[in-house]
Protein backbone atom coordinates (compact mmCIF):
# COMPACT_ATOMS: atom_id res chain seq x y z
CA UNK A 1 0.00 0.00 0.00
CA UNK A 2 1.76 3.04 -1.07
CA UNK A 3 2.05 6.05 1.48
CA UNK A 4 0.22 9.40 1.03
CA UNK A 5 2.12 12.11 0.22
CA UNK A 6 3.36 15.13 1.53
CA UNK A 7 1.31 16.75 -0.99
CA UNK A 8 -2.04 15.10 -0.50
CA UNK A 9 -1.47 15.44 3.22
CA UNK A 10 -1.16 18.56 3.48
CA UNK A 11 -4.87 19.03 1.99
CA UNK A 12 -5.96 18.10 5.63
CA UNK A 13 -3.79 20.44 7.23
CA UNK A 14 -6.18 23.62 6.93
CA UNK A 15 -9.25 22.22 7.68
CA UNK A 16 -8.15 20.62 10.61
CA UNK A 17 -6.31 24.12 11.92
CA UNK A 18 -9.49 25.42 10.77
CA UNK A 19 -11.48 22.80 13.14
CA UNK A 20 -9.16 23.07 16.10
CA UNK A 21 -8.90 26.95 16.19
CA UNK A 22 -12.50 27.65 15.85
CA UNK A 23 -12.75 25.09 18.71
CA UNK A 24 -10.35 27.38 20.79
CA UNK A 25 -12.17 30.26 19.82
CA UNK A 26 -15.49 28.87 21.31
CA UNK A 27 -13.94 27.97 24.44
CA UNK A 28 -12.08 31.36 25.29
CA UNK A 29 -15.45 32.62 24.75
CA UNK A 30 -17.70 30.38 26.78
CA UNK A 31 -14.77 30.78 29.66
CA UNK A 32 -15.19 34.59 28.89
CA UNK A 33 -18.44 35.00 29.20
CA UNK A 34 -18.74 32.56 32.60
CA UNK A 35 -15.81 34.82 34.03
CA UNK A 36 -18.19 38.08 32.95
CA UNK A 37 -21.05 36.42 34.64
CA UNK A 38 -19.67 35.07 37.80
CA UNK A 39 -18.35 38.78 38.42
CA UNK A 40 -21.52 40.13 38.00
CA UNK A 41 -23.03 38.49 40.12
CA UNK A 42 -20.48 38.20 43.04
CA UNK A 43 -21.05 42.03 42.86
CA UNK A 44 -24.75 41.76 43.27
CA UNK A 45 -24.07 39.31 45.99
CA UNK A 46 -21.08 42.42 48.03
CA UNK A 47 -24.01 45.08 47.19
CA UNK A 48 -27.10 43.42 48.59
CA UNK A 49 -25.49 41.70 51.38
CA UNK A 50 -23.97 45.03 52.54
CA UNK A 51 -26.47 47.62 51.35
CA UNK A 52 -29.60 45.16 51.60
CA UNK A 53 -30.38 46.26 48.49
CA UNK A 54 -29.86 50.41 48.92
CA UNK A 55 -27.88 51.79 46.80
CA UNK A 56 -26.96 54.97 48.42
CA UNK A 57 -25.24 53.05 51.84
CA UNK A 58 -20.53 52.15 50.54
CA UNK A 59 -19.57 49.04 51.51
CA UNK A 60 -17.22 49.02 54.55
CA UNK A 61 -13.62 49.03 53.44
CA UNK A 62 -12.54 46.79 56.57
CA UNK A 63 -14.89 44.39 55.38
CA UNK A 64 -14.12 44.29 52.44
CA UNK A 65 -10.56 43.38 53.33
CA UNK A 66 -11.89 40.53 55.44
CA UNK A 67 -13.81 39.49 52.44
CA UNK A 68 -10.55 39.47 50.21
CA UNK A 69 -8.31 37.39 52.65
CA UNK A 70 -10.69 34.74 52.94
CA UNK A 71 -11.90 34.49 49.32
CA UNK A 72 -8.16 34.47 48.53
CA UNK A 73 -7.20 32.11 51.14
CA UNK A 74 -9.82 29.69 49.88
CA UNK A 75 -9.35 29.95 45.67
CA UNK A 76 -6.15 31.91 45.22
CA UNK A 77 -5.33 35.30 43.21
CA UNK A 78 -7.96 37.21 41.78
CA UNK A 79 -9.96 38.42 44.71
CA UNK A 80 -8.45 41.63 46.07
CA UNK A 81 -9.59 44.61 47.50
CA UNK A 82 -9.62 46.68 44.23
CA UNK A 83 -11.05 43.87 42.21
CA UNK A 84 -14.11 43.38 44.41
CA UNK A 85 -14.25 46.93 44.23
CA UNK A 86 -14.52 46.50 40.44
CA UNK A 87 -17.25 43.85 40.74
CA UNK A 88 -19.09 46.10 42.73
CA UNK A 89 -19.19 48.50 40.54
CA UNK A 90 -19.60 46.57 37.68
CA UNK A 91 -22.80 45.29 38.96
CA UNK A 92 -23.75 48.90 39.77
CA UNK A 93 -23.21 50.26 36.51
CA UNK A 94 -24.60 47.00 34.69
CA UNK A 95 -27.43 46.20 36.44
CA UNK A 96 -29.16 44.38 34.17
CA UNK A 97 -27.42 40.99 33.50
CA UNK A 98 -29.48 39.97 30.47
CA UNK A 99 -27.59 42.90 28.59
CA UNK A 100 -24.52 41.81 29.27
CA UNK A 101 -22.54 41.72 25.62
CA UNK A 102 -21.00 38.29 25.24
CA UNK A 103 -18.34 39.92 22.45
CA UNK A 104 -16.92 42.08 25.58
CA UNK A 105 -14.12 40.77 28.02
CA UNK A 106 -13.66 41.44 31.60
CA UNK A 107 -11.05 43.42 30.72
CA UNK A 108 -13.70 45.62 28.43
CA UNK A 109 -15.72 45.88 30.85
CA UNK A 110 -13.42 47.38 33.71
CA UNK A 111 -12.04 49.98 31.04
CA UNK A 112 -16.09 51.06 30.66
CA UNK A 113 -16.29 51.15 34.32
CA UNK A 114 -13.46 54.01 34.61
CA UNK A 115 -16.15 56.43 32.64
CA UNK A 116 -18.63 58.28 34.69
CA UNK A 117 -20.50 59.53 32.00
CA UNK A 118 -23.29 56.92 31.42
CA UNK A 119 -23.80 58.41 27.55
CA UNK A 120 -20.18 57.88 27.28
CA UNK A 121 -20.01 54.67 28.37
CA UNK A 122 -22.43 53.12 26.48
CA UNK A 123 -21.12 55.06 23.48
CA UNK A 124 -17.92 53.30 24.06
CA UNK A 125 -19.51 50.62 24.49
CA UNK A 126 -21.50 50.14 21.27
CA UNK A 127 -18.01 51.44 19.52
CA UNK A 128 -15.94 48.56 21.19
CA UNK A 129 -18.76 46.31 19.64
CA UNK A 130 -19.52 47.48 16.36
CA UNK A 131 -15.56 48.36 15.48
CA UNK A 132 -14.01 45.07 17.19
CA UNK A 133 -11.63 46.93 19.91
CA UNK A 134 -9.53 44.69 21.85
CA UNK A 135 -9.80 45.31 25.28
CA UNK A 136 -6.19 47.77 24.69
CA UNK A 137 -7.89 49.59 21.90
CA UNK A 138 -10.73 50.10 24.09
CA UNK A 139 -8.44 51.93 26.86
CA UNK A 140 -6.66 53.97 24.37
CA UNK A 141 -9.41 55.40 23.24
CA UNK A 142 -10.74 56.12 26.34
CA UNK A 143 -7.62 57.32 27.37
CA UNK A 144 -7.62 59.92 24.43
CA UNK A 145 -10.80 60.70 25.25
CA UNK A 146 -12.18 59.51 21.67
CA UNK A 147 -15.92 59.90 22.50
CA UNK A 148 -15.14 63.64 23.40
CA UNK A 149 -12.96 64.46 20.46
CA UNK A 150 -15.51 63.22 18.27
CA UNK A 151 -18.87 65.39 20.39
CA UNK A 152 -16.26 68.35 20.05
CA UNK A 153 -16.24 68.51 16.25
CA UNK A 154 -19.56 68.69 16.15
CA UNK A 155 -22.51 71.46 16.47
CA UNK A 156 -24.45 69.08 18.34
CA UNK A 157 -24.46 65.87 20.46
CA UNK A 158 -25.14 63.59 17.54
CA UNK A 159 -22.55 61.33 18.82
CA UNK A 160 -24.63 59.76 21.38
CA UNK A 161 -26.70 58.25 18.46
CA UNK A 162 -26.39 55.73 16.00
CA UNK A 163 -25.26 56.81 12.81
CA UNK A 164 -27.58 58.65 10.35
CA UNK A 165 -29.77 57.34 7.59
CA UNK A 166 -27.40 57.31 4.55
CA UNK A 167 -31.00 59.31 3.36
CA UNK A 168 -29.34 62.90 5.32
CA UNK A 169 -27.32 64.64 3.82
CA UNK A 170 -23.46 63.75 3.55
CA UNK A 171 -21.98 67.17 5.59
CA UNK A 172 -24.12 66.48 8.38
CA UNK A 173 -22.70 62.58 8.72
CA UNK A 174 -18.89 63.35 8.08
CA UNK A 175 -18.93 65.55 11.36
CA UNK A 176 -19.66 62.35 12.60
CA UNK A 177 -16.69 60.70 11.77
CA UNK A 178 -14.20 63.19 11.55
CA UNK A 179 -12.63 64.90 14.94
CA UNK A 180 -10.04 67.43 16.27
CA UNK A 181 -7.16 66.71 17.33
CA UNK A 182 -5.80 63.85 16.24
CA UNK A 183 -3.22 61.95 18.88
CA UNK A 184 -0.71 60.28 16.67
CA UNK A 185 1.45 59.64 19.61
CA UNK A 186 2.20 55.97 18.26
CA UNK A 187 4.42 57.59 15.36
CA UNK A 188 7.30 58.04 17.79
CA UNK A 189 7.67 61.47 16.56
CA UNK A 190 8.89 63.18 19.78
CA UNK A 191 11.41 65.61 18.34
CA UNK A 192 10.29 68.43 16.18
CA UNK A 193 12.70 67.92 13.30
CA UNK A 194 10.85 65.56 11.11
CA UNK A 195 9.69 66.29 8.09
CA UNK A 196 6.89 66.02 6.27
CA UNK A 197 7.75 63.10 4.16
CA UNK A 198 8.79 61.10 7.79
CA UNK A 199 5.35 61.85 9.28
CA UNK A 200 3.92 60.16 5.79
CA UNK A 201 5.77 57.29 5.99
CA UNK A 202 5.37 56.90 9.87
CA UNK A 203 1.86 56.90 9.49
CA UNK A 204 2.05 54.02 6.51
CA UNK A 205 4.20 52.00 9.10
CA UNK A 206 1.44 52.33 11.59
CA UNK A 207 -1.42 52.31 9.36
CA UNK A 208 -3.42 49.96 10.89
CA UNK A 209 -3.13 52.29 14.46
CA UNK A 210 -3.60 55.64 12.51
CA UNK A 211 -7.09 53.91 10.85
CA UNK A 212 -8.13 53.27 14.08
CA UNK A 213 -7.46 56.74 15.38
CA UNK A 214 -8.64 58.17 11.91
CA UNK A 215 -12.38 56.82 12.50
CA UNK A 216 -15.01 53.97 11.66
CA UNK A 217 -15.21 52.33 8.18
CA UNK A 218 -12.24 54.05 6.57
CA UNK A 219 -9.74 51.72 4.58
CA UNK A 220 -6.78 52.71 2.70
CA UNK A 221 -6.37 53.43 -0.80
CA UNK A 222 -2.76 54.50 -1.90
CA UNK A 223 -0.22 57.23 -0.53
CA UNK A 224 1.02 59.97 -2.87
CA UNK A 225 -1.72 58.79 -5.34
CA UNK A 226 -0.90 60.87 -8.74
CA UNK A 227 -3.51 63.59 -10.27
CA UNK A 228 -2.97 66.08 -12.89
CA UNK A 229 -4.83 68.50 -14.87
CA UNK A 230 -6.29 67.39 -18.43
CA UNK A 231 -5.00 70.54 -19.79
CA UNK A 232 -1.85 70.59 -18.65
CA UNK A 233 1.55 69.16 -20.05
CA UNK A 234 2.28 65.27 -18.52
CA UNK A 235 4.73 66.43 -16.13
CA UNK A 236 3.52 70.29 -15.19
CA UNK A 237 0.40 69.17 -14.89
CA UNK A 238 0.85 66.35 -11.77
CA UNK A 239 0.41 66.68 -8.23
CA UNK A 240 0.05 64.18 -5.47
CA UNK A 241 -2.16 63.20 -2.75
CA UNK A 242 -0.16 62.51 0.16
CA UNK A 243 -2.87 60.01 1.58
CA UNK A 244 -5.76 58.36 0.05
CA UNK A 245 -8.56 56.75 2.36
CA UNK A 246 -12.27 55.32 1.63
CA UNK A 247 -14.82 55.18 3.92
CA UNK A 248 -17.23 52.39 3.44
CA UNK A 249 -19.94 53.99 5.87
CA UNK A 250 -19.68 57.70 3.67
CA UNK A 251 -19.20 55.89 0.75
CA UNK A 252 -16.69 58.44 -0.38
CA UNK A 253 -13.04 58.71 -0.21
CA UNK A 254 -11.13 61.09 1.82
CA UNK A 255 -7.75 62.87 0.82
CA UNK A 256 -5.15 63.61 4.03
CA UNK A 257 -2.56 66.21 3.00
CA UNK A 258 -0.11 66.49 5.60
CA UNK A 259 1.35 69.76 7.14
CA UNK A 260 3.93 70.89 9.19
CA UNK A 261 3.25 74.18 11.49
CA UNK A 262 0.57 76.34 10.91
CA UNK A 263 -2.60 75.92 8.83
CA UNK A 264 -2.20 77.86 5.44
CA UNK A 265 -4.69 79.58 3.35
CA UNK A 266 -3.08 78.10 0.05
CA UNK A 267 -2.89 74.92 2.15
CA UNK A 268 -7.11 74.89 1.61
CA UNK A 269 -7.06 76.44 -2.04
CA UNK A 270 -4.46 72.87 -2.51
CA UNK A 271 -6.95 70.56 -0.84
CA UNK A 272 -9.93 72.07 -2.94
CA UNK A 273 -8.49 71.91 -5.94
CA UNK A 274 -7.49 68.04 -5.31
CA UNK A 275 -10.85 67.28 -4.38
CA UNK A 276 -12.61 68.82 -7.18
CA UNK A 277 -10.38 67.00 -9.56
CA UNK A 278 -10.59 63.90 -7.53
CA UNK A 279 -14.36 63.69 -8.04
CA UNK A 280 -14.23 64.16 -11.66
CA UNK A 281 -11.13 61.31 -12.09
CA UNK A 282 -11.80 58.57 -9.49
CA UNK A 283 -15.52 59.26 -8.31
CA UNK A 284 -17.72 56.19 -8.95
CA UNK A 285 -21.24 56.98 -9.94
CA UNK A 286 -22.74 55.62 -6.67
CA UNK A 287 -20.15 57.52 -4.43
CA UNK A 288 -20.59 60.45 -2.58
CA UNK A 289 -18.49 63.58 -3.04
CA UNK A 290 -15.06 63.29 -2.09
CA UNK A 291 -13.48 65.23 1.46
CA UNK A 292 -10.78 66.51 1.94
CA UNK A 293 -8.76 67.20 5.10
CA UNK A 294 -5.63 69.27 5.95
CA UNK A 295 -4.11 67.87 8.91
CA UNK A 296 -1.24 70.33 10.61
CA UNK A 297 0.71 70.57 13.80
CA UNK A 298 -0.62 74.29 14.13
CA UNK A 299 -4.48 75.17 13.56
CA UNK A 300 -4.91 78.91 12.42
CA UNK A 301 -8.64 80.62 13.25
CA UNK A 302 -8.45 83.13 10.59
CA UNK A 303 -8.10 80.76 8.33
CA UNK A 304 -10.95 78.78 9.47
CA UNK A 305 -13.00 81.56 9.51
CA UNK A 306 -12.08 83.52 6.48
CA UNK A 307 -10.96 80.88 4.09
CA UNK A 308 -13.91 78.36 1.75
CA UNK A 309 -13.62 75.98 5.22
CA UNK A 310 -16.42 77.85 6.52
CA UNK A 311 -18.74 77.36 3.94
CA UNK A 312 -17.24 74.43 1.38
CA UNK A 313 -19.11 71.41 2.96
CA UNK A 314 -15.99 68.89 1.66
CA UNK A 315 -13.29 70.53 2.92
CA UNK A 316 -12.19 70.17 6.57
CA UNK A 317 -8.87 70.91 8.50
CA UNK A 318 -8.08 69.59 12.11
CA UNK A 319 -4.63 69.82 14.21
CA UNK A 320 -2.50 66.15 15.24
CA UNK A 321 -0.51 65.98 18.02
CA UNK A 322 2.63 63.95 17.70
CA UNK A 323 3.11 62.59 21.43
CA UNK A 324 -0.26 61.54 24.16
CA UNK A 325 -1.42 65.22 26.08
CA UNK A 326 -2.07 64.77 29.44
CA UNK A 327 -6.34 64.38 30.30
CA UNK A 328 -5.88 68.28 31.01
CA UNK A 329 -4.11 69.50 27.90
CA UNK A 330 -6.60 67.27 26.17
CA UNK A 331 -9.62 68.89 27.58
CA UNK A 332 -8.07 72.31 27.11
CA UNK A 333 -7.59 71.64 23.21
CA UNK A 334 -11.78 70.77 22.93
CA UNK A 335 -12.50 73.50 24.69
CA UNK A 336 -10.56 75.75 22.37
CA UNK A 337 -12.35 73.70 19.59
CA UNK A 338 -15.86 73.76 21.40
CA UNK A 339 -15.30 77.88 21.62
CA UNK A 340 -14.31 77.59 18.02
CA UNK A 341 -17.28 76.36 17.19
CA UNK A 342 -19.75 78.23 18.92
CA UNK A 343 -18.21 81.02 17.38
CA UNK A 344 -18.60 80.82 14.25
CA UNK A 345 -22.20 79.58 14.94
CA UNK A 346 -23.16 82.83 16.44
CA UNK A 347 -21.66 84.51 13.34
CA UNK A 348 -23.24 82.47 10.71
CA UNK A 349 -26.50 83.19 12.83
CA UNK A 350 -25.97 87.14 12.85
CA UNK A 351 -25.08 87.05 9.16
Amino acid sequence: MSQPSEQNLASLVEPIAQIIEQACGQVRQAVNSAMVHSYWHIGQMIVEHEQQGASRAEYGTQQLKTLSMQLTERLGKGFDVTNLRNMRAFYQAFSNRDALRPELSWTHYRSLLRIDNPSAREWYLHEAISQNWSARALGRQISKLYYERLLASQDKALVETEAKAHTEPLAESVKDYLRDPYILDFLNLQDKTYQESELEQAIISNIQQFLLELGKGFAFVERQQRIRFADEACFEGESYIDLVFYNFKLKCFLLVDLKLGKLKHQDIGQMDTYVRLYDEQHKGSDDNPTIGLVLCSEKSEAVVKYSVLSEQKQLFSAKYLPYLPTEEQLKHELERANAMAQLAAKEQNNE
